[in-house]
């Protein structure tokens, strides 16, 4: 029976409701060493913060915080105990800046061994199990760690069934991770190719598109990268070219200046109440709109747990 690994246990994927898939809640990330606005440290703030974005109707989020990322899995309990949130943890690893030192001295054969006992026995001493396993690369490249990092998430997918969920620097490399991917077995439905819209170039989406992967819409309400108006004029252009069960929505809010509960703005209310109407705006229907938010997240989320 298919289920989606959260950190209080599993749950059906019928219960998912309204799900961002890439967000960040808890953890202290290699930048926060030089910038503190990374640092998101407080447990009360992450409460405050799902208990807004409950009121308007979330009710999930994937945490993608893996150990480079100084993840808290006890402290994701807590907070998802607290709020009502359903939390899903991340296993894997960041790209090389911030994995180097942590994967430099393991093989595939240890990484994969680590991805699995994560997802099956439990995180960091804790008995927190992960439901996603990430893959990350670099801008224009994807180098030798990070192959293996790849390889590794392959691995303990097939030996799990757990989904994975990559990083692409500014959007670069997604084609050469569905193909490592692909060359190493996975099925495309089990993966999400993360921070599309840092690339809004409409050919390079439709061949990513035509793979047959989910492409994750997470940088919502980044503006330095784009405008919400443009991002929700291309998320309905793909609606319309086919393309409507693989888009994910998020706005992987890192910072503490995104986060209502620590003064900032917009908060994780702002996809609900802000780019939602600007979809509908864009002639997006309510059926589309729980397509993107609720059935292509408890989709790709779900699995039958294989051990």
């Amino acid at each position: 029976m298919a289920i989606i690994r959260t950190v209080l246990g599993d749950i059906a994927p019928e219960e998912l409701g309204i799900c961002y898939p890439h967000e960040h809640l808890l953890g202290q990330p290699p930048s926060a060493y030089y910038e503190a606005d990374f640092v998101l440290d407080d447990e009360d703030a992450a409460i405050r913060e799902l208990k807004l974005f409950y009121e308007v109707g979330g009710r999930s989020v994937v945490e993608m915080s893996p150990p480079d990322y100084m993840r808290d899995a006890a402290g994701m309990k807590r907070v998802s105990a607290a709020s009502g949130v359903h939390v899903i943890a991340t296993s894997g690893y960041l790209k090389e800046k911030f994995s180097a030192s942590f994967i430099n001295d393991l093989s595939i054969e240890q990484l994969t061994e680590q991805f699995v006992c994560e997802v099956t026995e439990g995180m960091d001493g804790t008995d927190v199990r992960a439901g996603v396993i990430k893959a990350a690369s670099s801008l224009d490249k994807i180098t030798p760690n990070e192959e293996r990092l790849f390889k590794a998430a392959a691995a303990a997918h097939h030996a799990t069934g757990t989904p994975i969920s990559t990083h692409t620097e500014a959007g670069t490399m997604a084609l050469e991770q569905v193909e490592l991917l692909r060359v190493e077995g996975v099925q495309p439905q089990h993966v999400i190719i993360g921070h599309m819209d840092r690339k809004l170039d409409w050919d390079y989406h439709l061949q990513v598109a035509q793979t047959g992967v989910y492409m994750g819409i997470d940088q919502i309400a980044k503006a330095k990268y784009y405008p919400d108006q443009l991002r929700a004029e291309f998320v309905a252009r793909l609606i319309q070219a086919g393309y409507g069960s693989q888009i994910l929505l998020a706005g992987d809010t890192a910072r503490r200046s995104g986060w209502a509960a620590y003064g900032g703005k917009p908060g994780f209310t702002n996809i609900l109440t802000n780019f939602v109407p600007l979809l509908k705006a864009n002639g997006v229907n309510e059926d589309t709109i729980k397509l993107l938010l609720i059935d292509n997240p408890a989709r790709v989320l779900a699995f039958t747990p294989k051990m």
